[in-house]
């Protein structure tokens, strides 16, 4: 799950990045409403976590943007404030959730979760293609019932597939389920990634679409 935060405050954001990063989101950090704008269009993002005061554009100047533009990317406000007319104004103007500083971080991940799997039609919190089994939450992974151990950029490849499944995953959209906003990759990342989970799910789970991408079939458990 590719995760943006945006916040200004140094201390905080670096915290809140470790902490969402510990729990298992890939997170990227940027600290203005402009650059956010600019991460939010160059990566494909499960959701985003946007402080209220910004520099250069606030946040609810972010927010109006993103849905005057018709982007549904799931957003949580985050601010310090708890006041009933700021939590009105950010869910009117697009919203998906608030949460008030200081965050506890087990909850924001929580909430993250769940709107995730809101916004890609599920209703439970495992995703299951075939036979394997992933728990974005405990980070877990079962092949026919067996525990999988994957590291953690195994884990976000498989994770990009699975809750994309039925539909193809271009090289550079997996590449950046694995990287932040202003990284680089590798030239084979993303292969070298699929040999490896391949190795370990079976060499048909994952199939590849030359020149197009990689794709995870939607099947039931069997």
């Amino acid at each position: 799950m590719k995760i943006l935060l945006v916040e200004d405050d140094a201390l905080l954001g670096d915290g809140i990045r470790t902490g969402l990063v510990r729990l298992g989101f890939h997170v990227s950090w940027v600290r203005d409403g402009i650059e956010a704008l600019e991460a939010i269009e160059l990566n494909g993002l499960s959701a985003v976590v946007l402080d209220l005061n910004l520099p250069n554009l606030d946040g609810l100047g972010v927010l109006r943007r993103l849905r005057c533009a018709g982007n549904p990317v799931p957003v949580i406000i985050m601010t310090g404030s708890g006041d009933k007319a700021d939590k009105l104004s950010a869910l009117d103007s697009g919203a998906d959730d608030y949460i008030v500083k200081p965050v506890d971080l087990d909850e924001l991940a929580a909430r993250l979760r769940a709107l995730i799997r809101r916004a890609g039609g599920r209703a439970v919190s495992r995703l299951v293609c075939g036979d394997v089994e992933l728990d974005p939450a405990a980070r877990r992974v079962w092949n026919k019932g067996k525990p999988v151990d994957l590291s953690a950029r195994e884990l976000a490849v498989l994770e990009s597939l699975m809750e994309n499944a039925g539909r193809v995953m271009s090289r550079a959209q997996l590449e950046g389920s694995i990287y932040g906003w202003g990284e680089g990759a590798e030239s084979n990342t993303v292969e070298v990634y699929v040999h490896y989970l391949r190795k370990k799910l079976g060499g048909d789970f994952i199939r590849t679409l030359r020149g197009v991408g990689y794709l995870v079939e939607d099947l039931p458990q069997g």
